[in-house]
């Protein structure tokens, strides 16, 4: 049966009848999608839409990155340099891939060395996309408390009076 059909008989066949041989179901045939799936969205957004749900964690990624100031000598920009470990293409390796950012100092308040933390914002130029927030640095020491005390408050044995 297969090797007598020819592209002249299926061409024979009228379209009504070659659409009923075939089994096509689906919700959109039967009317049991609704219209509101099938319309153009309105131009003022509808209230439910507008909301998100609470369960749902906002996605923030790549927003905000670490770095160390490289350059401060423009005006309300600083030049940052973000670090991070990738693998080597061929090797596997994980090395060191530096990055330079520029980004909005406003009060011009980091000077070369600080630890800052770039977080994405609306483009302030052509370049400036980030905006720079202070992080204390990560290996800061603990200033010892004044007066010879200890952290917790109590004085050492060699200060106490001897009995």
């Amino acid at each position: 049966m297969y090797a007598t059909l020819t592209s002249s008989s299926l061409l024979q066949i009228p379209p009504l009848q070659r659409l009923n041989k075939l089994s096509i179901s689906s919700s959109f045939l039967h009317g049991s999608t609704p219209l509101s799936f099938l319309s153009k969205p309105s131009p003022s957004p509808s209230p439910s839409a507008s909301q998100t749900p609470n369960f749902l964690p906002s996605i923030r990624a790549m927003r905000s990155l670490q770095g160390r100031v490289v350059c401060a000598t423009n005006d309300k920009t600083v030049a940052v340099e973000v670090v991070r470990l990738a693998p080597h293409p061929k090797y596997k390796r994980r090395i060191r891939i530096k990055k330079k950012y520029q980004a909005h100092d406003p009060d011009n308040q980091f000077k070369v060395g600080d630890f800052v933390e770039l977080e994405k914002c609306r483009p302030i130029s052509k370049l400036k996309t980030f905006l720079a927030i202070p992080v204390p640095a990560r290996n800061s020491k603990k200033k010892a408390v004044e007066g010879g005390d200890g952290e917790l408050g109590i004085p050492l044995e060699s200060q106490q009076e001897q009995v």
